[in-house]
């Protein structure tokens, strides 16, 4: 099969290619919406493909990270994929055209179809792609020819070398017959040819990549106006955190978490920006009487402060995906309680303005005794637009996946046997009470231990239950009773702390905790999913 170039030069003339053809569509789609990005819409498809096994191995081993090593993982594999294109293309010409416009195709087709998408979502999909086939075009029809070797002279008539000083007249000695004197010269010149090309592209790509994140910056705009919010005061404050919340240990979890460390599990690859001058919230599916509230009516609105612990499905035993904050916001049953649910109705489907839905039991947002909360505050200050700016709902007791929908737009009354969750249908359980758990945090494991008093500390939660005692084990000794900290309520975690005379050796650490209803916390281990993980954390000390 006879090739036009050099297949080593064909391949990254095609991830160029496509690089730069990428980055056209991120322009357009800053101009267009920045959630049209063909590479985000991709990746949601990627997100709400994938089963919840490796869901739980994403967030396991990458924890808030998983969503960087996902982009990363698409990047390889679209380069893997703009790289055989170009080879393609070199070879059997336009195979390598054909499979980035099916890219193109599959990519505007995401993402014209993804929720709050509009027709015009598929356009930077299909601009940037048709640039990226003109662009593989004329960049393989660049690529330098293999250089030839040259052959030895042949003399007039026959098939060996020509004698010395028997060559063509014309011909310098040294030089074949019938081969170029200038073969190098010209390799040479096809190759810088091939790199202006390919470099040209490739600084295109990224002016066209920064004039993106430039326009992209305009986002900011919801920012500012987050940053020029001045809270309402709460007509329902909550109770000081007492002075004793707080056990002061070196290495042991605030108990209250800064708005920056708070854990942020969510399916959104983009944050979404929410401007609240055209945010609103609807009631409506199985009641009385539907409604709809904007951003201003819902400030007018008498305000609740409640301290709720937040913790993550996918929380492995022992694990960091589970914070406590201040949260300001209307008591959820007020709203529901307007609308009027009809008497068949058992769970609120909750949206967010990217698509994601919660189902959560309705008589957990109608409880009397539980503050769950339409919040628009956190610690003090407007929620972080990673966190639900401008409004999320926080419900005490229940894992986030059926409850603390954030960016929300809609609560739909409705039932389980008529609607299901984001995460119901991909195996896990339609509800989710928060499971009895506790965590050692200090000493960190391999910490350099010596001989003598050992302070174990840590927290424990039991959500809308409260703890009612913590106790500790080292190796086969008994369980032994741990001091616990003060709390503001049974909404929240506590800390816990016990003196440990320690000895030289190995030592397996085991923690575990009581409810305020007597309940122990299980040493049955089980995964995260479908409804959290159980079982005892622990782990092993060496003292020296």
């Amino acid at each position: 099969m006879s090739i036009r170039g050099n297949g080593w030069w064909a391949a990254p003339a095609g991830v160029v290619a496509a690089g730069a053809g990428l980055a056209l569509a991120e322009l357009v789609a800053a101009w267009v919406d920045p959630a049209s990005s063909p590479v985000l819409g991709l990746g949601g498809v990627v997100v709400d493909s994938v089963p919840p096994w490796l869901k739980d191995f994403a967030v396991e081993w990458f924890g808030t990270a998983d969503k960087l090593v996902l982009l990363s993982t698409m990047g390889v594999v679209l380069a893997v994929g703009a790289a055989l294109s170009g080879w393609l293309e070199l070879r059997r010409p336009p195979t390598g055209r054909v499979l980035l416009g099916a890219v193109g195709v599959v990519m505007a087709f995401v993402a014209a179809t993804r929720p709050e998408a509009t027709p015009l979502w598929a356009v930077p999909a299909v601009v940037g792609v048709g640039a990226a086939v003109v662009l593989l075009r004329l960049l393989v029809a660049r690529v330098p020819a293999p250089a030839t070797a040259a052959a030895a002279p042949v003399a007039a008539g026959g098939t060996g070398p020509a004698p010395a000083g028997e060559a063509d007249a014309g011909t310098p000695a040294g030089t074949p017959t019938g081969t170029p004197t200038d073969t190098a010269a010209e390799t040479g010149a096809s190759r810088r040819t091939f790199l202006v090309w390919a470099g040209a592209t490739a600084v295109g790509g990224v002016l066209a990549l920064a004039a993106s994140r430039t326009l992209a910056a305009g986002s900011r705009a919801v920012e500012v106006v987050r940053e020029a919010i001045r809270l309402p005061g709460a007509a329902t404050p909550a109770p000081a955190v007492p002075s004793g919340a707080d056990l002061g240990v070196e290495g042991l979890t605030p108990y209250v978490t800064p708005n920056p460390d708070f854990y942020r599990i969510d399916t959104a690859l983009r944050v979404p920006k929410v401007d609240p001058a055209t945010w609103s919230l609807r009631v409506t599916g199985l009641v009385d009487e539907p409604f709809e509230i904007s951003w201003d009516e819902l400030l007018d609105l008498p305000m609740t402060e409640h301290h709720v612990t937040l913790c993550c499905v996918s929380n492995q035993v022992g694990g960091d995906l589970i914070d406590n904050a201040l949260w300001l916001g209307y008591p959820v049953r007020e709203l529901l309680a307007r609308a009027g649910p009809q008497a068949d109705a058992d769970m609120v489907l909750s949206s967010s303005v990217d698509g994601w839905t919660a189902g959560t039991p309705l008589e957990a947002l109608t409880d009397p005794d539980r503050e769950a909360l339409l919040a628009i505050g956190m610690n003090g200050e407007p929620l972080p637009e990673e966190h639900g700016f401008p409004a999320r709902l926080v419900v005490p007791g229940l894992y986030g996946y059926v409850s603390a929908t954030k960016w929300v737009t809609e609560l739909k009354v409705t039932r389980f046997a008529d609607d299901e969750g984001y995460w119901t249908p991909r195996g896990w359980s339609a509800r989710g009470p928060v499971k009895l758990h506790s965590r050692i945090d200090v000493p960190r494991p391999g910490t350099p231990l010596e001989p003598g008093p050992v302070t174990l500390a840590g927290v424990a939660w039991a959500q809308h239950t409260g703890i009612a005692g913590v106790e500790v084990r080292v190796d086969d000794g008994d369980w032994m009773p741990a001091e616990l900290a003060d709390t503001v309520g049974p909404d929240t975690w506590r800390q816990w702390r016990y003196v440990w005379d320690a000895t030289a050796g190995d030592h397996t650490v085991l923690v575990r905790a009581t409810d305020t209803d007597g309940q122990v916390q299980t040493e049955e281990e089980a995964p995260p999913a479908p409804d959290g993980a159980t079982g005892h954390h622990s782990f092993g000390l060496f003292v020296g």
